[in-house]
């Protein structure tokens, strides 16, 4: 039932989906057995956004969510013998079990023991009735065992809110546990155990199945005295992956048709949050909900335990959807500036979750909708006269008369839908946000605790580096960092006098770096991904207004703390740095006297030592970044500005990464922004890895250096500053543009996302120090890449 491992090309990590999504709810809360048949019929009339693959039988997944269908399982718990308490006092865990029995029993207890250790009681194990006419050869041999718990609330807890929470607590201390099972125990069928949901408000019935096949197969739907105010579905499309059953959708809060491009970055970023997370409302148990996203899963499962974490942290679901998936306000000269203030305030608790996406949400009690930025995916929603509202990713999903619909529209780039059913009303957009925009002084902190780069002074008595005048040194530096005359030549003279990236050739004939003769930087062994689903990429020039440079430098406050506002930020219009910039961030403890501390770390090693140095020194500069961070700083500035005849530059993207991942494993990630001052970087592409990686800002510094010689030398008719407005205007156009192609809209998200396969690497040397990439293709390991580093220097 579960994914395969990585074998060959195939990486399980690169789950993806484009589907079709939709609901039906009564406004006022009315539930009804029609309102289920109509989310079925829904979902059948979507049936062509699903796969189907070589056997007619089997599909990539769909599914329904329900509230809780109270007089079904009040009917059950009769039968039963079983006491069961008013709706709102216990819930439901829908189970996928182990289909090996001793597997299956142990999986059973391993529940239960979770259910008793957080003090709540198990009723009892309800069989969800099924009928497997109809399935597929495969949907039968990785069906598992479907059954329900029914949790009693323990009356200690004083809400509802609260019991969900514990529900969560249950669920995710049992699933990741249960993934530790094949390696301590050899129960290897414990890594079938999948729970859909666990609610005391909601409950999905999923599964590797058709759309026509959802309710023939889950007979509760069927059943007349199922009940329910709303009716979330979803058909899944999977792109070149595998379907399983715990990836069909809906999950627990939503149901997604897209791709969510920043993922990776995404889930890296939540696991560097691990050192700094709190929360008043979870306590103690929030150290026992880690990982909050577990590897191996879809990008839509992702986000779904991103979102469950904020709910269950006390966001709204609102205002959790906002946080995850914001609308572009960077560049939105019109935006109300209170809902401004609080998209850009957020901005520095949560980076977007970005990517083309039509998400649609409920928790039992609101249900809503909201597209990206870009409204890339389609979204149509129409309110009939009976109170009802219909949301799918077409218009005609179910056949309504026009004169009985009182409204209609679609959903627009960065806008939300939201039902309320306990008020009994929809809430639109501007509600939505004016509300939670309103709701904090977001302007008032902001004022008391940004700086923007830009708006601070030059710091005094605090000169940088000295720039030499002796071409021949500036050679050896230049040679030294690998730079050729077509560097020189065809790309940066160019774009020092057209503001715009060179266009090259439409491919490349070039060998892959390890096989090259001539060693290599490493940027050229990776590649970017290209977004699956997001066609046609983002036009980054007409779409200017959802793309963003904007960077944040600096520590991320706690997610979960709702008091950011007293936390200092440090915000850069776009994150390649001058030299005047970076001077400004090393003084920035005396220009604003707030909260930062910078630290400068030397990112060379000595010469002597050879390529067996170069380890050593990894060591030696993580070791500084964790001691630096333990010591209050909270801006770390990686510098090779040392490189001299007796010190090589350590490669700037190998340095950013070993730091980048090395503070993420030891919970100190978010507690320090993270700067590159590098002689190597120049490129458009170099500076995309190295923000790949986590690279919030760099100063290209020799770059900026062989600009200013070129001009002098060919007598340009530009001065410095020019030279320097047209560079940084060029390659900030060139990252939106590699930006636009996988489908990502702000440097936020791209920064640590980690888009990149590494071509020709050691697999060991890329697990290392770039966790998470993946490399197909087997090559050069730290040694060769060092060796290449000291053939720049020699000839230097």
């Amino acid at each position: 039932m579960s994914l395969p491992p990585a074998q060959g090309l195939y990486d399980p990590r690169n789950e993806h989906d484009a589907c079709g999504v939709g609901f039906v709810v009564n406004i006022k809360g009315r539930k009804s057995h029609d309102i289920i048949r109509r989310g079925i019929e829904i979902l059948l009339n979507l049936d062509h956004r699903g796969a189907v693959g070589a056997d007619p039988l089997v599909g990539d997944g769909a599914g329904c969510l329900i509230q809780i269908p109270d007089a079904l399982l009040r009917d059950w718990a009769a039968r039963n013998s079983i006491l069961l308490p008013p709706p709102g006092r216990y819930g439901v865990a829908m189970c996928f079990l182990p289909r090996n029995p001793k597997a299956r029993d142990l999986a059973i207890q391993h529940f239960e023991r979770y259910v008793a250790v957080e003090g709540q009681t198990l009723l009892g194990w309800r069989d969800v009735p099924i009928d497997t006419t109809g399935l597929g050869e495969r949907v039968l041999e990785t069906m598992p065992t479907i059954r329900q718990a029914i949790i009693a609330r323990n009356p200690r807890l004083k809400d509802q809110d609260a019991f969900e929470r514990k529900l969560v607590v249950i669920r995710k201390q049992t699933l990741n546990s249960a993934r530790e099972f094949p390696s301590k125990e050899g129960r290897k069928g414990m890594r079938d155990l999948y729970i859909p949901s666990c609610s005391s408000r909601t409950v999905v019935y999923k599964g590797l199945l058709l759309a026509h096949q959802v309710d023939s197969f889950y007979q509760d739907l069927r059943n007349p005295i199922t009940e329910s105010a709303l009716a979330l579905v979803h058909q899944r499309f999977s792109t070149n992956t595998f379907p399983s059953w715990r990836l069909a959708h809906p999950y627990r809060y939503l149901a997604h048709n897209g791709e969510i491009n920043t993922v990776r970055g995404n889930t890296y970023w939540m696991a560097a949050r691990r050192g700094s997370m709190e929360s008043e409302l979870l306590g103690a148990d929030l150290d026992k909900m880690w990982p909050i996203i577990p590897h191996g899963q879809s990008d839509t499962a992702c986000i779904d335990n991103a979102l469950e974490l904020l709910v269950a942290g006390g966001y709204s679901l609102a205002h959790a959807m906002m946080m995850l998936i914001p609308e572009a306000w960077h560049g939105h000269t019109l935006m109300d500036p209170q809902r401004r203030a609080f998209y850009e305030y957020h901005a520095a608790l949560l980076e977007p979750w970005d990517g083309p996406a039509a998400i649609a949400f409920t928790d039992g009690r609101q249900i809503g909708a909201t597209l990206d930025r870009n409204g890339l995916r389609p979204a149509r929603y129409f309110v009939t006269d009976d109170d009802h509202v219909i949301m799918a990713s077409e218009a005609g999903v179910l056949p309504v008369p026009e004169e009985r619909i009182v409204h209609k529209w679609r959903l627009q780039p960065g806008k939300m839908l939201l039902i309320d059913l306990e008020q009994g009303r929809i809430i639109d957009d501007a509600e939505i946000k004016r509300t939670l925009a309103e709701e904090h002084p977001y302007d008032d902190w902001l004022k008391a605790t940004q700086f923007k780069l830009e708006a601070l002074p030059e710091p005094e008595d605090a000169p940088g580096p000295a720039r030499t005048n002796d071409p021949a040194l500036l050679l050896h530096r230049q040679q030294a960092f690998g730079y050729t005359q077509e560097d020189l030549q065809f790309f940066l003279e160019p774009l020092m006098k057209d503001a715009d990236d060179p266009v090259g050739s439409m491919g490349t004939d070039t060998p892959i770096s390890v096989l090259s003769k001539k060693p290599k930087l490493l940027y050229t062994y990776f590649k970017q991904n290209f977004a699956q689903v997001t066609n046609p990429p983002i036009d980054s020039i007409r779409e200017e207004l959802v793309m963003s440079l904007v960077s944040m430098i600096g520590p991320r406050p706690n997610l979960l703390g709702h008091q950011a506002g007293t936390h200092y930020r440090l915000e850069v219009a776009q994150p390649i740095l001058t030299n005047a910039d970076l001077e400004k961030i090393r003084a920035i403890e005396t220009l604003v006297s707030a909260g930062f501390r910078t630290y400068t770390i030397d990112t060379t090693w000595p010469v002597l030592s050879g390529a067996k140095g170069l380890e050593g020194a990894l060591e030696r500069v993580c070791g500084r970044a964790t001691e630096a961070v333990l010591d209050g700083n909270n801006i770390l500035i990686l510098s090779d500005r040392a490189v001299s005849s007796e010190r090589v530059p350590i490669p700037a993207l190998l340095a950013t990464a070993a730091v980048h991942h090395h503070l993420i494993r030891q919970g100190l990630r978010t507690r320090t922004g993270l700067v590159v001052e590098t002689g190597e970087a120049r490129e458009v592409h170099h500076f995309c890895v190295l923000a790949g990686y986590g690279a919030e800002a760099i100063n290209p510094y020799l770059a900026f250096e062989t600009l200013e010689d070129i001009r002098s030398r060919n007598g340009l008719k530009l001065d410095e500053y020019t030279a320097q407005k047209n560079y940084l205007k060029g390659v900030g156009k060139g990252i939106l543009k590699v930006m636009s192609k996988m489908g990502i809209s702000t440097y936020q998200s791209y920064c640590g996302a980690q888009i990149f396969d590494a071509v020709g690497l050691s697999s060991v040397f890329v697990e290392k120090y770039f966790t998470g990439t993946a490399t197909t293709i087997e090559g050069a390991d730290l040694t060769a890449i060092a060796e290449e580093a000291l053939a720049r220097h020699r000839a230097a």
